[in-house]
């Protein structure tokens, strides 16, 4: 695994840890070779894991649309810098530079990203790891969802591997970098 999509919030978020686990998985990447692509910002979770990736001597790779956000946003030390047109392009350059997602605690456009990259490997459109960092059991409610949604009958049980769930930076990248996707089934019963 050679570069990893952060998601993350464009807040730090109320409490410390959220920030100090954002510091942990840079280093982390670093430690490891790996290289942040990110959304290219400045503030926010998404600023401290990109400082601390290039303050430890790593690559730290932004993708922003052009004219969206104000320019003070932007990441003035990023190793490169990608501007696109939009949201859409942001979202699938980021993708395709990438050799697998963690998503930190953020906002709804954390929650947006992260979702959209578990339909594309539940459609098979990637077969890439996608993990949470559930710092302070941040994402235990969306964990907690997505096993109703099987209950429900709405997704398939094999769906439920497709997200790595981890308290701990270390142990999050340990199990994404021994993924193995989940044989998938039939996603929808009406066609089996």
């Amino acid at each position: 695994m050679r570069k990893i999509c952060v998601f993350a919030g464009s807040n730090v978020g109320t409490s410390p840890e959220y920030e100090q686990k954002a510091e942990e998985l840079g280093q982390l990447l670093v430690s490891n070779n790996i290289e942040l692509v990110y959304g290219g910002s400045k503030i926010g979770l998404m600023g401290r894991v990109a400082d601390t990736v290039l303050s430890s001597g790593g690559r730290a790779v932004g993708v922003m649309p052009r004219n969206l956000f104000r320019g003070e946003m932007v990441h003035p030390n990023l190793t490169e810098l990608h501007e696109v047109d939009g949201m859409h392009e942001r979202k699938a350059l980021m993708s395709e530079l990438a050799d697998g997602y963690i998503a930190l605690p953020g906002g709804l456009g954390t929650y947006e990203e992260l979702f959209e990259v578990l339909s594309w490997s539940q459609l098979g459109i990637h077969k890439k790891p996608v993990g949470v960092l559930n710092v302070q059991g941040f994402y235990q409610p969306m964990a907690d969802m997505l096993e109703r949604t099987v209950e429900a009958g709405f997704m398939q049980r094999s769906n439920l591997g497709l997200v790595l769930v981890e308290a701990e930076p270390q142990e999050l990248l340990r199990q994404m970098l021994s993924y193995t996707p989940p044989v998938q089934t039939n996603k929808w019963d009406e066609l089996k």
